[in-house]
Protein backbone atom coordinates (compact mmCIF):
# COMPACT_ATOMS: atom_id res chain seq x y z
CA UNK A 1 0.00 0.00 0.00
CA UNK A 2 3.02 2.44 1.28
CA UNK A 3 4.31 2.01 -2.86
CA UNK A 4 0.67 2.99 -4.45
CA UNK A 5 0.06 5.74 -2.22
CA UNK A 6 3.63 7.37 -3.34
CA UNK A 7 2.78 7.06 -6.77
CA UNK A 8 -0.68 7.65 -7.15
CA UNK A 9 -1.53 9.98 -3.94
CA UNK A 10 -5.15 9.91 -4.82
CA UNK A 11 -5.74 6.64 -3.60
CA UNK A 12 -6.45 6.56 0.17
CA UNK A 13 -6.86 3.05 2.18
CA UNK A 14 -8.33 2.96 5.36
CA UNK A 15 -7.41 0.35 7.50
CA UNK A 16 -10.11 -1.56 9.53
CA UNK A 17 -7.83 -3.57 12.42
CA UNK A 18 -9.88 -6.84 12.54
CA UNK A 19 -7.73 -9.52 14.53
CA UNK A 20 -8.25 -13.23 13.85
CA UNK A 21 -9.47 -15.40 16.50
CA UNK A 22 -6.68 -17.99 15.14
CA UNK A 23 -3.92 -15.76 15.96
CA UNK A 24 -3.12 -15.94 19.52
CA UNK A 25 -2.46 -12.12 20.73
CA UNK A 26 -3.69 -10.76 17.65
CA UNK A 27 -6.85 -9.23 19.48
CA UNK A 28 -4.55 -7.30 22.26
CA UNK A 29 -2.10 -6.08 19.43
CA UNK A 30 -5.21 -4.33 17.01
CA UNK A 31 -6.80 -2.76 20.54
CA UNK A 32 -2.77 -1.69 21.28
CA UNK A 33 -2.67 -0.09 18.05
CA UNK A 34 -6.31 1.45 17.62
CA UNK A 35 -5.91 3.14 21.03
CA UNK A 36 -2.79 4.88 19.68
CA UNK A 37 -4.00 5.29 16.57
CA UNK A 38 -0.60 4.68 15.77
CA UNK A 39 0.73 3.43 12.16
CA UNK A 40 3.75 3.16 13.67
CA UNK A 41 2.70 0.43 16.02
CA UNK A 42 1.06 -1.44 12.74
CA UNK A 43 4.16 -1.48 11.21
CA UNK A 44 6.11 -2.56 14.45
CA UNK A 45 3.43 -5.70 14.81
CA UNK A 46 4.35 -6.38 10.78
CA UNK A 47 7.67 -6.81 12.00
CA UNK A 48 7.04 -9.16 14.96
CA UNK A 49 7.91 -6.79 17.65
CA UNK A 50 6.52 -6.71 20.92
CA UNK A 51 3.82 -3.98 21.14
CA UNK A 52 2.97 -2.17 24.02
CA UNK A 53 -0.59 -2.77 26.54
CA UNK A 54 -3.39 -0.61 25.30
CA UNK A 55 -3.99 2.16 26.85
CA UNK A 56 -8.01 2.96 26.13
CA UNK A 57 -11.17 0.50 26.34
CA UNK A 58 -12.51 0.52 22.55
CA UNK A 59 -15.68 -1.28 21.04
CA UNK A 60 -14.00 -0.52 17.40
CA UNK A 61 -12.80 -4.51 17.21
CA UNK A 62 -15.99 -5.57 18.27
CA UNK A 63 -17.81 -3.70 15.70
CA UNK A 64 -15.36 -4.31 12.75
CA UNK A 65 -15.62 -7.73 13.16
CA UNK A 66 -19.31 -7.18 13.31
CA UNK A 67 -19.27 -5.32 9.49
CA UNK A 68 -16.27 -8.48 8.50
CA UNK A 69 -19.21 -10.66 9.22
CA UNK A 70 -21.67 -8.56 7.51
CA UNK A 71 -19.53 -8.27 3.99
CA UNK A 72 -18.44 -12.05 4.28
CA UNK A 73 -14.94 -11.38 5.44
CA UNK A 74 -13.24 -13.68 6.80
CA UNK A 75 -9.41 -13.42 6.21
CA UNK A 76 -6.91 -10.69 6.71
CA UNK A 77 -5.73 -9.00 4.02
CA UNK A 78 -9.10 -8.24 2.64
CA UNK A 79 -9.53 -5.15 0.14
CA UNK A 80 -13.17 -3.93 -0.27
CA UNK A 81 -12.74 -1.55 -3.12
CA UNK A 82 -14.53 1.87 -3.80
CA UNK A 83 -16.82 -0.54 -6.08
CA UNK A 84 -18.27 -2.79 -3.48
CA UNK A 85 -15.64 -5.79 -4.43
CA UNK A 86 -14.17 -7.69 -1.91
CA UNK A 87 -10.17 -8.99 -2.31
CA UNK A 88 -8.89 -11.33 0.05
CA UNK A 89 -5.76 -11.88 0.14
CA UNK A 90 -2.02 -9.63 -0.13
CA UNK A 91 -1.42 -8.17 -4.09
CA UNK A 92 1.38 -6.39 -5.03
CA UNK A 93 1.23 -2.63 -5.71
CA UNK A 94 1.38 -3.17 -9.18
CA UNK A 95 -1.68 -5.51 -9.35
CA UNK A 96 -3.81 -3.22 -6.37
CA UNK A 97 -3.14 0.04 -9.16
CA UNK A 98 -5.00 -2.44 -12.03
CA UNK A 99 -7.69 -3.21 -9.57
CA UNK A 100 -8.28 0.37 -8.99
CA UNK A 101 -7.95 1.93 -11.70
CA UNK A 102 -8.27 5.21 -13.43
Amino acid sequence: MKQVVKERPDITFYIKMYPLKSHPGAYEKAKAIVCEKSLALLEDAFAGKTLPKAKCTTSVLEENSRLAEKLGIASTPTLVLSDGRVVPGYRDAKTLKEMIGK
